[in-house]
Parts: structure tokens; C-alpha cells; sequence
């Protein structure tokens, strides 16, 4: 049914559910597991950046290596059920660079992880997985994970 799952990450706890549930996803349909991390580039261009010498340098390549960290952890439990990955780190809005990636490799189903966070939380900052499931043109599978506030 699907020839690959995309399944953006961003390195924050509770990710573990929606690893879980594209890495089956992906081995039930024989299916390429892309693994996706944006680095938001709002993020560190509204930084002041007061504590690195090269202004936004030493907070983007933070995030970028903590994509990196988070990307090889999910391609180490995805290569122990036998299942092939892709992986890719972009910069940009994640929601935007999350749909595009979609659209540009092809990708049958998105899974995405979403924490289920207060009503308040959400209307103050939004939520990259409910975005990208309004917006998809795809199929989407959203995984919620409870948190705490």
C-alpha cells in the first residue's frame, strides 16, 4: 500500500510512540522509512546569540546536532527490525519543509508525533503535527503522547 513513511522528528522527548508505530508501519508495507529533522530556522534567527562568538553559529549547529543524534537513534531501532531508512536534515519552517519533503520524495504516509498539551499551550504556540495534518495533501497518521505541564 505504502512505498515509504516519512516520519519527521524533533528530537524532544515522546517521540517513542510515533517511532514505534512508523517503524511498523514501514516493515508492514515493506515500506522506506524517511526519518526528517528541520532545524527551525525561526529559532535561531531571533536568538540575540549574545553567547556565541559567530552570531547564530553555535545554537544552529546545536540543533542540527541534535537532529543528527535524534536521526541515528531512530535509524538504530528501524535497521534492528530490518527496515531501510533515508534521512535527512533541512532548515527552514517545519511544517513547511515537513510537507515539501512529503511532496518532493513521494512519501505514501506521514506518522508524526504530537504531545496532547493543554488548549492554552496550543493557542499561544500552535502545533507543527496539527498544521501539517490540515495541510497534507497526503495520508497523515498522528501519534499523541500525553505530557506534563
Amino acid at each position: 500500500m505504502y512505498d515509504s513513511v516519512l516520519l519527521p522528528t524533533d528530537a524532544s522527548p515522546g517521540m517513542d510512540k510515533a517511532v514505534e508505530h512508523a517503524i511498523n508501519a514501514a516493515k508492514q508495507y515493506d515500506a522506506t522509512l524517511h526519518i526528517l529533522y528541520v532545524v527551525d530556522t525561526d529559532t535561531y534567527t531571533s536568538y540575540s546569540g549574545d553567547e556565541y562568538v559567530h552570531e547564530f553559529e553555535g545554537l544552529e549547529s546545536a540543533l542540527e546536532q541534535a537532529g543528527e543524534e535524534a536521526i541515528e537513534a531512530i535509524v538504530e531501532a528501524a535497521e534492528a527490525e530490518s527496515v531501510k531508512t533515508e534521512t535527512t536534515i533541512r532548515h527552514g519552517v517545519p511544517h513547511e519543509e515537513i510537507l515539501a519533503y512529503a511532496d518532493e520524495a513521494d512519501v505514501g504516509l506521514t506518522v508524526i508525533g504530537s504531545k496532547n498539551r493543554s488548549g492554552e499551550y496550543r493557542r499561544l504556540l500552535g502545533s507543527v503535527a496539527d498544521r501539517v495534518t490540515r495541510m497534507a495533501d497526503r495520508p497523515v497518521t498522528m501519534v499523541k503522547t500525553v505530557v506534563e505541564d
